[in-house]
């Protein structure tokens, strides 16, 4: 498999080469290397938790986007059953961008959205780089509504760099659609989990975000722009990007020390790219918690702590004159 290493795995790449040249000479010549092999295999593991120990918010960020990253469709493949993906908003066009459709979460009917990027070019393109149109949220929110028809929890997948900013998605009321969802998710009255598979780049990851819990895996981020964007804003420089990165505070970790989420998932050594199956099965494992915690709630009572949740989000202080 190859892993497409990051510039901060540069060291690891190189061992996991020499790992892989020894098992092409084992292989061909049929000579005993198993005790070398062996050795470069564990200094290989020990230097990856070592890198991965100490992560910067700006090698986080760079793993969230990483290209062999698990999208929505490879989480519904391995979590799911019985998935039924369903097409278009029913005004314009059907989005690529975003992945909606029934299924079974062990058993459990579920309604599931998330953004979809592509892994070539040709997909890429087609699913727009998960940078989804007004359609693609009003196709969302018209799903939603079917499962508030039909009591069906929600599950929301996150990964998009942020809603498309063309021409044509602005034409067709972009921050309407994105807007429109905020207001609907927040007073839908059926069981909400919004989980941030990778990125989860301002509105166009809000859109699909509001909900009763939110859980991020611990190599996504979730932000108001990109540290690219907010170092061209603040510095002038996108290269000042690593030093935006810190100052937003874009990871799981210091995004649930403010106290805006619920829980953390921890993703394999090396990220989520290195085992689709470990990471999976981890996720699963907390939504399937989650939701059955949602399920024993009255539905007045859910509503209640989703608004009492929302409007805890911040902090400020007012000052009598």
């Amino acid at each position: 498999m190859d892993l497409k290493f990051l510039d901060f795995e540069q060291p690891i790449a190189e061992l996991e080469a020499k790992i892989e040249e020894l098992r092409n000479v084992e292989f061909d010549n049929k000579i005993n290397i198993s005790d070398a092999l062996r050795q470069l295999e564990e200094r290989s593991q020990a230097l990856t938790e070592s890198i991965f120990t100490d992560l910067t918010d700006w090698q986080i960020s760079q793993l969230s986007r990483h290209p062999g990253r698990p999208y929505t469709l490879d989480y519904i493949e391995h979590i799911f059953t019985n998935f039924h993906e369903l097409h278009g908003d029913r005004a314009y066009a059907d989005d690529p961008a975003i992945v909606c459709g029934l299924a079974r979460l062990d058993g459990q009917p579920v309604m599931v959205i998330g953004h979809q990027k592509g892994r070539d070019t040709k997909e890429k393109i087609h699913r727009n780089f998960g940078m989804p149109r007004p359609e693609g949220y009003r196709k969302a929110l018209r799903v939603m509504k079917m499962a508030e028809r039909f009591k069906l929890p929600v599950i929301c997948l996150i990964d998009t760099p942020g809603a498309y900013p063309g021409i044509g998605a602005e034409e067709r009321g972009q921050s309407e659609a994105i807007a429109r969802n905020l207001f609907e998710m927040a007073k839908l009255k059926t069981p909400i989990i919004c989980t941030i598979i990778g990125e989860g780049g301002s509105g166009g990851a809000l859109a699909i975000g509001v909900g009763d819990r939110l859980i991020m895996l611990e190599y996504s981020t979730y932000s108001v722009i990109s540290p690219e964007g907010c170092a061209s804003i603040l510095w002038k420089s996108a290269e000042k990007s690593q030093l935006a990165a810190e100052a937003m505070g874009i990871t799981s970790d210091r995004i649930r020390e403010q106290g805006l989420l619920d829980e953390v998932v921890r993703e394999p050594l090396g990220g989520a790219h290195r085992n689709f199956a470990a990471i999976s099965a981890n996720l699963k494992e907390t939504l399937l918690r989650h939701l059955a915690e949602l399920m024993e709630l009255q539905q007045d009572e859910m509503m209640e702590k989703r608004y009492q949740r929302l409007m805890s989000f911040g902090a400020f202080e007012e000052s009598v004159k």
